[in-house]
């Protein structure tokens, strides 16, 4: 396989799975609605970061620790189970009383804060890094530089990641004269927290 034809197969299949919604793009519309936009792309950058270190990780041989060791599987697991679900229960709890901006502000933060969000949201999640252990060797073409076809590769899906977060905060915005309503706000909050803890159920019931 020519490292062209890798790259193109591979944002093919990332791109597939970048459009497929999840709890980043929840994430990233619940920020970019109820907080600043600094927030929001702290959270996307977040996220990018979180995929990057995986892929760096699985360029290098030690995520397919966590396909090895199920000890290591497990405590990443659980660490990302626990962290769900202070979150979502911390989202439906504030969810209770309408907050005024200054609150709301305060509870989505700055750039650093959605940063640090979205990425222990990405690194805490175990699979994405089995997604990176089973899917990124296979487009490595034989005889390429595996670290760096690796981080290349990545790239690309940190590229397409950016770019539909582009999208999901643009319309966010364009809706934030509504969705700074109380009422909605907290229909917002209340739907983003329900998805969160769907997802930390998911994971702590998956094998």
């Amino acid at each position: 396989m020519e490292i062209t034809t890798a790259l193109w197969s591979f944002a093919l299949v990332v791109g597939l799975l970048t459009l497929t919604p999840g709890l980043d793009t929840a994430l990233v519309l619940r920020t970019a609605a109820l907080g600043e936009r600094r927030g929001a792309w702290g959270v996307v950058l977040g996220i990018q970061t979180g995929t990057l270190i995986w892929g760096t990780l699985s360029s290098l041989g030690m995520s397919a620790l966590l396909t090895a060791s199920r000890l290591a599987y497990e405590t990443l697991r659980w660490a990302g189970v626990a962290y769900l679900l202070w979150m979502g229960v911390q989202m439906i709890r504030r969810s209770g009383a309408p907050a005024p901006e200054e609150e709301t502000r305060a509870q989505t933060g700055g750039l650093f804060a959605g940063w640090r969000r979205g990425t222990l949201t990405n690194l805490l999640n175990p699979k994405v890094g089995v997604f990176y252990v089973a899917v990124l060797p296979q487009f490595i073409p034989a005889g390429a530089p595996h670290l760096a076809t690796g981080v290349l590769l990545t790239c690309v899906h940190v590229v397409e990641g950016a770019l539909w977060s582009a999208v999901l905060v643009g319309f966010a915005q364009a809706l934030r004269g509504w969705l700074s309503r109380p009422n909605a706000r907290k229909i917002m909050d209340r739907i983003t927290g329900a998805v969160i803890l769907g997802f930390c159920v998911r994971l702590a019931v998956s094998d």
